[in-house]
């Protein structure tokens, strides 16, 4: 019997569902509280996780969900850049 390989999911911090990980957009904050875009989704570091809905781009915006994810305060081009990595 052929192994099939698991594929990586993760919870979108705007419309709580899991996705694929490979659909995501992953925001990164490091041990020096500096947060930015990870698109590599391999950076050291706290990530959350927001999918490629434009539904969920908007909640992320209203609610300013990254500032409660990552307790501290996110500056505009982090939110200004999820939109313009997002297709």
């Amino acid at each position: 019997m052929p192994k099939t390989k698991k594929i990586p999911m993760r919870m979108c911090i705007a419309c709580r569902e899991m996705k694929p990980k490979a659909e995501m957009t992953r925001v990164v904050k490091t041990a020096d509280d500096e947060i930015y875009l990870d698109p590599t989704g391999k950076a050291v570091g706290r990530g959350a996780y927001v999918c490629n809905s434009a539904d969920c781009l908007k909640k992320l915006n209203g609610k300013k969900l990254l500032h409660k994810a990552f307790s501290a305060n996110v500056s505009e081009d982090v939110y200004q850049g999820i939109g313009e990595e997002t297709p």
